[in-house]
């Protein structure tokens, strides 16, 4: 059984459990009433291709009056003055394959680039294998980018916490629980499914978001960590 690379199923999977409910950011599948209405509550949002990865295709919006909008996508940033034509310029972006609109968290960040921690949940191909976090570290956005998926600099979980002012080795406890709770949910659902690479935010008040899960995970910026004790015992799970 393949695993569906889709963010609005892996949303609703997670938000019927009601421990994690409060954890993910508001999210809905991009419809006109639904980009208006967000738009009005949040101000700024984040839409995603639904079956996006390694943050291809991001696009953050901001209202700017009553029907006029401010899109940041990648490091290009254009006004859009009419809400129909924002809708053609996402289906022309996404060849029509569909969006989800979500809440934009106010991201912790360093100096003035945004981080999100990407944590590595595994478990072994035993059946009873409980979920374990094995690794961490902080994404730090580039220069001009607001999505951390285009990496200026990885740097240690802690040290990012630390740099932030946000916390410490507890607060990344804390997350790391967070993200476990989450694989043990999607889990359930796919019992094939042994790694997920969460995306975890902090946002300014310390409070933890699950921003979404990656079944596939780049495991290089583990690699090229200074202490590669976490890539090896991600690359033992990954044979056990």
């Amino acid at each position: 059984m393949s695993i569906p690379r889709d963010k609005w199923l892996q949303y609703r999977i997670l938000r019927d459990a009601s421990a994690l409910a409060g954890r993910l950011p508001d999210t809905r599948l991009l419809r006109r009433n639904a980009l208006s209405r967000m738009l009005l509550q949040y101000r700024s949002v984040v839409l995603k291709p639904r079956d996006g990865s390694y943050g291809r295709g991001i696009v953050f919006i901001s209202r700017n009056g009553a029907h006029a909008y401010w899109i940041q996508n990648e490091n290009m940033a254009v006004a859009i003055s009419d809400t129909d034509k924002l809708l053609a310029w996402l289906r022309k972006q996404n060849n029509g394959r569909g969006y989800i609109v979500q809440r934009r968290l106010q991201l912790a960040r360093i100096g003035r680039k945004p981080f999100d921690i990407r944590i590595m949940a595994q478990r072994k191909k035993d059946a009873a294998s409980t979920w374990v976090a094995t690794g961490s570290y902080a994404k730090v956005a580039a220069p001009g980018y607001l999505v951390t998926n285009v990496t200026g600099r990885t740097v240690p979980a802690p040290e990012a916490l630390r740099l932030a002012r946000i916390g410490d080795r507890g607060l990344l406890a804390r997350a790391e629980r967070l993200a476990l709770s989450a694989a043990e949910r999607l889990g359930m659902r796919y019992p094939e499914l042994r790694q997920v690479g969460f995306d975890i935010g902090i946002d300014s008040r310390r409070r933890i978001w699950i921003i979404e899960g990656n079944y596939k995970p780049d495991l290089r910026p583990f690699r090229r960590l200074q202490d590669t004790s976490m890539y090896r015992k991600i690359l033992r799970y990954k044979q056990h």
